[in-house]
C-alpha cells in the first residue's frame, strides 16, 4: 500500500476508522503530555555518524532474550484489536512471524491464546495483567505455557485504569452505550460498520471466564476493569516466577530500583514503558527513563524500550541508550487497522527500512556497533 511512514499509516486507519475506535487506539491519559512527551523525546536525541565507512552491507540481526531476531524489534501487547480490524491480532503475530521478530499477544487480545500459536508459530510472548481472580490469570499463564509460549510478560502499572478524556468526549465507554453521537459515527464510516457486521463484533475470548455472565464484549471489558488488583505486588511477582518455567518480563518499569528489584527476583527481562501514555499522566518519557535503567542491570537482563517508537531512527537512538531492542505496539496497530495483513506488513517494511538508512548513513554495519559513541552529548 501506498504510505511513506507510520504516521501517513496513522492517517489512513484515522480515515477508515469511527472517531470512538480511532481514538480509544490513539489516545493516552488526562492531557496526553506523557503520550506527546514519548515521542518528542526522541527529538531531543542529536545523532553524530561517522563518515567514509564502507555500508554497502548492513546486519541488522541480534540477540533478544537470549535468541536471535532478524531486527532489533518486538510487536507490544496491543488489547481489543479486532475492533479495528478483523482478525487484526493474527494479522500482526503472522507479519511478525514474517519478519522474524517477536509478537506479544495481549490478554485482552480478540484472539484466542491457542489460535495465534496454530496460525502463526514464530517467537511468542504473552502479556497479563493481573485481576483479582488471580487464579484466572494463573490459567491463562498456563495456557500460554501449554501452547509453547517462550516469555511472559507482567504488566505492572496498571493497579486501576488511566482517565482516558478521548474516550469520555467520543462517548465511548464501558458498558458501551449507543448514543446518537456514536450511530452517526459508525454510520458516516460504512466500510468499517459493513466489515463488523460481516464478521461479526470481536469478543475477548481470553477473558470470557472473567465474566461468564456477560453478554456483550463492552460489559466483559468492563467487568475486566473492575477486576484489576490494584493489590499486586512484589510478592505475586515472585511467584509468578516460581510457576512459569520459560523467561520472564517485567512491562511499565521506569525507575532502576525497580528494574534491580525485578532482576533480584529472577526476571531476565525489564521493558522500560509507561503505556503509550495511557495510564500516569506526567510520567516520565520511556527513552529519558531508559539510560539510568541500563547502567542499572543492562549486564545482567535484557532491557527493551516501549514507547514513542514511530521511525526506525527512533529504535537506532534507543539502541545507543543502551536498550537491547524496542517494542512497537501503535505502529503496526495503525498498519493492522489501516489495511489489515497489508498494512502491518507495511509498517514493519517502513520501520526496518529507516533503521537500515539510518544505520549506513551513521557509519554502522551491524547492531553491536550502535552505541552512545553515535550521539551528540554537546
Amino acid at each position: 500500500m501506498k504510505a511513506f511512514n507510520i504516521e501517513e499509516l496513522r492517517r489512513v486507519a484515522q480515515r477508515r476508522l469511527p472517531r470512538a475506535v480511532f481514538n480509544f487506539i490513539d489516545g493516552g491519559a488526562e492531557d496526553e503530555r506523557t503520550l506527546r512527551d514519548n515521542c518528542a523525546a526522541f527529538s531531543r536525541v542529536r545523532l553524530l555518524p561517522k563518515m567514509l565507512i564502507d555500508v554497502s552491507s548492513i546486519q541488522t540481526k541480534t540477540s533478544i532474550l537470549g535468541k536471535e531476531s532478524r531486527l532489533p524489534l518486538a510487536i507490544a501487547p496491543t488489547g481489543a484489536v479486532g475492533f479495528g480490524w478483523p482478525g487484526g491480532d493474527l494479522a500482526i503475530a503472522r507479519a511478525a512471524a514474517r519478519f522474524g521478530i517477536p509478537y506479544s499477544l495481549s490478554m485482552s487480545a480478540t484472539t484466542s491464546i491457542e489460535h495465534i500459536a496454530e496460525k502463526a508459530p514464530g517467537r511468542l510472548w504473552f502479556q497479563a495483567y493481573f485481576l483479582k481472580q488471580r487464579d484466572y490469570t494463573f490459567g491463562l499463564i498456563e495456557r500460554a505455557r501449554a501452547a509453547g509460549y517462550e516469555a511472559l510478560i507482567v504488566t505492572a502499572d496498571v493497579p486501576v485504569g488511566g482517565k482516558r478524556e478521548r474516550d469520555y468526549r467520543t462517548d465511548f465507554t464501558v458498558p458501551f452505550r449507543y448514543t446518537p453521537k456514536n450511530l452517526l459515527d459508525f454510520a458516516s464510516h460504512p466500510a468499517w460498520a459493513l466489515s463488523q457486521l460481516r464478521h461479526g463484533m470481536p469478543k475477548l475470548v481470553n477473558l470470557a471466564g472473567v465474566a461468564p455472565e456477560a453478554r456483550s464484549t463492552s460489559a466483559l471489558a468492563s467487568s475486566v476493569a473492575r477486576s484489576n488488583d490494584p493489590s499486586l505486588d512484589w510478592e505475586v511477582l515472585k511467584v509468578v516466577r516460581e510457576r512459569w518455567p520459560g523467561k520472564l518480563m517485567v512491562k511499565g518499569i521506569l525507575r532502576a530500583d525497580d528494574a534491580e528489584r525485578a532482576v533480584e527476583l529472577g526476571c531476565e527481562g525489564v521493558i522500560v514503558s509507561n503505556h503509550g501514555g495511557r495510564q500516569l499522566e506526567s510520567a516520565v518519557a520511556a527513552l529519558d527513563a531508559l539510560p539510568p535503567i541500563v547502567r542499572a542491570v543492562g549486564s545482567k537482563a535484557s532491557v527493551l524500550l516501549d514507547g514513542g517508537v514511530r521511525r526506525g531512527g527512533d529504535a537506532f537512538k534507543a539502541l545507543a541508550l543502551g536498550a537491547q531492542a524496542v517494542m512497537t505496539g501503535r505502529a503496526t496497530l495503525y498498519g493492522a487497522c489501516a489495511a489489515g495483513d497489508e498494512g502491518v506488513v507495511r509498517a514493519l517494511d517502513i520501520l526496518s527500512d529507516e533503521l537500515v538508512r539510518t544505520m549506513q548513513l551513521c557509519g554502522v554495519r551491524r547492531i553491536a556497533e550502535i552505541d552512545a559513541h553515535l550521539l551528540f552529548s554537546g
